[in-house]
């Protein structure tokens, strides 16, 4: 007969006893490191290196042979680079400009990983788990244009295997084919040259430069003789911290993307406003992008866009959208220079903290003093009554009394704020600008009051892909807007002001603020509000005067801009339920928008601007004519 059980399914073994692992792999790192101090920690965070402090991804209950061998990559090269990179001369030879940085960062890390890779097979296996991870995360595989391959990874890739001869992995599809011929065209006799100065991080860094400038990305490098006579101070200054921090933060672009196998929840702890909430989820993670394409079941059909006719009644044309962009603020920097910029942001608003702290309770207290609370009463559900429960002691029989706090339309409101990040901004004036930006966004977030921060730029002095587009299309007469777009997202409306303030910094980064186009950044932000679904939305554009835009301009009337951002205006404030607000930047702009207020220094800000901002949130604001602060 057979026994209890004979026929029952085998039991799953237990969990892996992933301690000895840990240590297995916190030995291994801190041997590659050459240094015995180095703290190995896992978390189900973002992967990160600060100082000698090194956080890697938990190790499931259950782990493959592929996560090992990706947690392994990134130890590998978060120690490969304690031990093959000096900071200091990394920031000496980086070059200025985003667009150089950004490949420069990325081909320096490509170096150290080399290193250990040609040093020993295992971590070379390792490191290529580690990077064919992160190129599936980030879908490189559906990638077909150049223009949407990031140059940056294609010469890591080359570099890479041309110091090691691996190939790519195959997730990385076709990034590195899209930029080869080029790559090599312009910089053939660099490349050749890079396996003898491996070791050498100042060759290295040279040749690297070399190879940049060869690729007509001079103007983001500079003159070495002359670069100190053409930068401002505030530009000097930041290369100096650059010195002195980069160091204190560097989250590794490898593991930027590597998420931990099993997430778990962690508990909601109190955390400064600099510290990153690496446990904290938002709506903003999973929705970004969906609010504006997706419906809540139940949810009332959405009204029509003012716009929907805009473009029969205004002329006003775009030679092409293809080069546009719009982008979060991650995507445009790593979180080490992030957190860089934002401590320069805060250097710089350092006498202003006090009167910060004043200003943002002042403003809270006169918002919450109009959020009048309402009930109803006699309900069926919500809370129970207890002005109500007399009626039991007189009347058993009588059925209990629920009440109902009532919606109130200050707390269903989402405010939307544009900042310019044109060149005529620079210094003093976006400085200004992300200041109002922070102020505002924790002050509302505190009163209950959704905020989104957006910036608008272009992507190019003298316009770009689309102007060589137009100049190869024959020069058509009056084009139109010509010139690529970028519209950044600091902070969406979902997520949390603590997770979102180091981006503001990215205002401050060299290279960013270029032309201004106004009229369709008011636009791309009123239809971002447009779909939201709370019921009062504000929209506040913070700007310095006038859109400019040489390569537009040059081609079309003088007033061709100016003219279309006035009627984007108008059609706002008569068509739209969008309320629409400016603040000027030492400029007044009250001749274009019907409410707006003039700052000239952020000095201003804890005091005449308290009464100023109070009064733009009012359910019953005047509409009168602009106001000026101070």
């Amino acid at each position: 007969m057979a026994g209890r059980g004979d026929n029952s399914k085998p039991k799953a073994g237990g969990p892996v006893d992933t301690e000895p692992l840990r240590r297995a792999i916190t030995g291994c790192v801190r041997s590659v490191a050459g240094s015995g101090e180095v703290e190995v920690t896992f978390a189900n965070e973002r992967p990160g290196m600060a100082g000698e402090r090194i956080r890697l991804p938990e190790i499931s209950k259950r782990p493959t042979a592929h996560e090992l061998a990706v947690t392994r990559g990134l130890g590998d090269s978060m120690a490969l680079r304690l031990a093959c990179h000096d900071t200091s001369v990394h920031a000496k030879m980086a070059p200025q400009g985003s667009d150089a940085r950004a490949v420069f960062d990325a081909v320096e890390q490509a170096r150290v990983e080399s290193i250990g890779s040609l040093r020993m097979a295992g971590m070379a296996g390792n490191i290529g788990s580690m990077n064919a991870e992160k190129y599936a995360k980030a879908n490189f595989s559906g990638i077909e244009r150049q223009d949407d391959a990031p140059i940056g990874e294609a010469m890591a890739m080359l570099v890479r295997e041309k110091l090691t001869g691996q190939k790519p992995p195959e997730s990385a599809g076709k990034v590195l084919d899209l930029w080869r011929p080029f790559i090599e065209d312009k910089a053939a006799s660099d490349l050749d040259g890079l396996r003898t100065a491996m070791e050498d991080q100042q060759a290295f860094a040279k040749l690297i430069r070399h190879m940049l400038s060869s690729m007509q990305m001079a103007e983001d490098i500079g003159d070495d003789d002359t670069e100190a006579e053409e930068l401002d101070n505030p530009s000097e200054e930041d290369q100096a911290r650059s010195n002195e921090t980069e160091n204190e933060e560097v989250e590794e672009e490898a593991g930027s993307d590597a998420a931990p196998a099993e997430q778990s929840q962690a508990a909601e702890d109190e955390m400064d406003d600099g510290e990153m909430d690496g446990a904290e989820i938002s709506d903003d993670d999973m929705s970004e992008e969906s609010d504006e394409h997706s419906e809540t079941p139940g949810e009332t059909k959405r009204p029509n866009s003012p716009f929907d006719d805009f473009n029969e009644k205004v002329d006003y044309k775009i030679f092409t959208k293809e080069f546009d962009e719009e982008i979060t603020a991650e995507e445009l920097c790593d979180e080490a220079e992030l957190d860089r910029l934002r401590a320069f942001l805060d250097k710089q608003l350092a006498h202003l903290q006090s009167a910060v702290g004043r200003l943002a309770n002042r403003l809270q207290r006169r918002l919450m003093a109009q959020q009048n609370r309402s009930w109803d009463f006699d309900l069926e559900e919500g809370y129970l009554d207890p002005a109500r429960l007399v009626r039991l002691v007189i009347d058993p029989m009588q059925p209990l009394s629920f009440k109902r706090e009532r919606d109130t339309k200050f707390r269903d409101t989402v405010v939307s704020l544009v900042i310019d990040n044109s060149g005529s901004m620079r210094g003093r004036p976006i400085t200004v600008a992300a200041s109002c930006a922070d102020i505002l966004a924790r002050t509302l977030e505190r009163s209950g009051v959704k905020v989104e921060i957006l910036g608008f730029t272009t992507k190019a002095w003298k316009g770009g892909q689309s102007r060589e587009n137009w100049l190869a299309s024959g020069k058509p007469a009056t084009p139109g807007r010509l010139n690529d777009l970028r519209h950044i997202i600091y902070k969406s409306a979902d997520a949390p002001w603590r997770r979102s303030r180091r981006n503001l910094g990215l205002m401050m980064r060299e290279g960013l603020l270029k032309e201004n186009i106004d009229g369709e950044a008011l636009m791309w932000a009123h239809n971002r509000l447009i779909n939201r679904r709370e019921q009062r939305k504000i929209l506040m554009m913070i700007s310095d005067g006038a859109p400019v835009d040489d390569s537009t301009l040059s081609v079309n009337p003088g007033n061709y801009l100016e003219r279309h951002l006035r009627a984007v205006i108008e059609q706002i404030e008569t068509r739209s339920p969008v309320e629409l607000l400016a603040i000027g930047i030492g400029h007044d702009v009250t001749r274009y928008y019907r409410k707006a207020v003039t700052i000239v220094d952020a000095d201003e800000l804890a005091g005449a601007m308290t009464e100023q901002l109070a009064s733009l949130f009012e359910e019953n604001a005047g509409t009168g004519r602009g106001r000026r602060a101070g």
